[in-house]
């Protein structure tokens, strides 16, 4: 996943096609040592393909998992609905402090 994210930060600074040495050197760079296989794998499976449609289809294929307990957000903002969903965490931590 850590190959992925890396994939998609440099992206975001401009980097559509970013090397195996770019990624492993983002990586490292936070303490993990990257796996060349899996680094390479990610590299060639991503290669040539557009980011930006990469995500939509990832998108896409999320939007069919089964989500359990899934809150409503309305779309108008400012609404309470969403601070209510909240309420149970709330209530569990005024009852849990210590």
């Amino acid at each position: 996943m850590c190959y992925i994210a890396s994939d998609l930060l440099a992206a975001l600074v401009g980097n559509s096609s970013p090397s195996a040495k770019n990624i492993k050197r983002m990586v490292d760079s936070v303490g993990i040592e990257a796996d060349d296989d899996q680094l390479n794998k990610v590299i060639s499976e991503l290669n040539g393909k557009d980011i930006d449609d990469v995500v939509a289809q990832g998108v896409g294929k999320l939007a069919s998992v089964p989500a359990c307990e899934a809150v409503a957000v309305p779309a108008a903002p400012g609404s309470a609905a969403p601070a209510a969903s909240f309420a149970p965490a709330v209530a569990w931590e005024k009852k849990n402090k210590r």
